[in-house]
């Protein structure tokens, strides 16, 4: 059965970037992705915070550009979820749905799913109004209303940055207080943009094509009130910060974690030799794409140093 150099588990723009490197190398490389190449900023509507992106930019036209330029250099692409894996041996495996790998290096970059409401409309407004990065989409938004669902440190913290944005921001929780730290809760309070919905969760998100209407259902009265966007404004925001999931549950017997997040030297580096993580799956202060490749060249790299030095 062949041994590929490389294999890489995750066709977000960490798993393309990896690849790029990879193949650049001339290493044989094989990306796999269980469901869309390019991952969450598939569904990103426009970028604005990557360098070089100047014009209309989309998350869909970036990774199209990714793919065609690891295509370029000979990757080879599969879609299989993987199902198993082997790190103790030189040779690593995995196994998939459809078949088994074998390869002399693993890049794992799986990415970080957040976690949803799982309230009526959500999926269908993602990048229509419902966005779960402030940094990533707080512009589109400038001078509107947007609502931040959560009370933790995150959601209080892409609030004030909001702040910068937006006309208003209210934060909606589903308890009588923020889990925040104190810092940050006082911030949050002596800003005249932020104002609170307690007790209180989203029940419904809808509009035509872009989100018009949220329904906010009091957890104590079962009282509903509806926001509608004005004529003017025609759209707002809904940002979730309820968390992520870290798409790393496969791995937990072979690797070390932190919180479900795999754990990781400068180097791309993990508790296994010649097993690499990036982009999002892995322990990092800061999730965007810019980070994400640059995770991935990194580990590329490092993996071609770790192949060379077997010979």
């Amino acid at each position: 059965m062949k041994v590929y150099d490389v294999v890489i588990v995750g066709g977000g723009p960490a798993g393309l970037s990896a690849a790029l490197y990879a193949g650049r190398a001339t290493l044989s490389t094989l990306l796999i992705e269980k469901e869309q190449v390019g991952g969450q900023i598939i569904m990103t509507s426009r970028i604005e915070n990557y360098p070089g992106c100047v014009e209309e930019e989309s998350g869909a036209t970036l990774i199209d550009r990714m793919k065609k330029q690891a295509a370029n250099f000979g990757v080879e692409t599969i879609s299989d979820e993987i199902t198993e894996v082997d790190f103790s041996r030189e040779i690593k495996v995995l196994k998939g749905q459809n078949e088994t790998y074998r390869a002399k290096a693993i890049i794992i970059a799986s990415g970080a799913t957040s976690k949803r409401l799982g309230c009526e409309g959500e999926e269908m407004f993602i990048g229509r109004g419902v966005s779960y990065c402030a940094t990533c989409d707080a512009s589109f938004f400038r001078g509107l209303d947007v609502f931040v669902v959560g009370g933790g440190d995150t959601a209080v913290e892409e609030a004030l940055f909001l702040t910068k944005f937006a006309r208003k921001v209210t934060i909606i929780h589903r308890r009588d207080q923020l889990r925040a730290a104190k810092s940050i809760q006082e911030k949050a309070r002596k800003n005249p943009k932020i104002s609170f919905i307690w007790n209180s969760a989203i029940e419904s998100l809808s509009g035509d094509g872009i989100l018009e209407k949220v329904v906010i259902k009091n957890l104590k009265t079962g009282e509903k009130t509806e926001y509608v966007a004005s004529p003017e404004d025609m759209t707002f925001g809904v940002f979730i910060f309820v968390g992520y999931e870290p798409n790393a549950d496969l791995f937990k017997n072979e690797l070390d974690l932190d919180k479900g997040y795999i754990k990781t030297d400068e180097l791309m580096q993990t508790s296994v030799d010649g097993v690499y993580a990036a982009g999002d799956v892995r322990v990092k202060s800061l999730r965007q794409v810019v980070t994400a490749v640059a995770d991935g060249a990194v580990s590329a790299v490092q993996a071609e140093k770790y192949i060379n030095s077997l010979e």
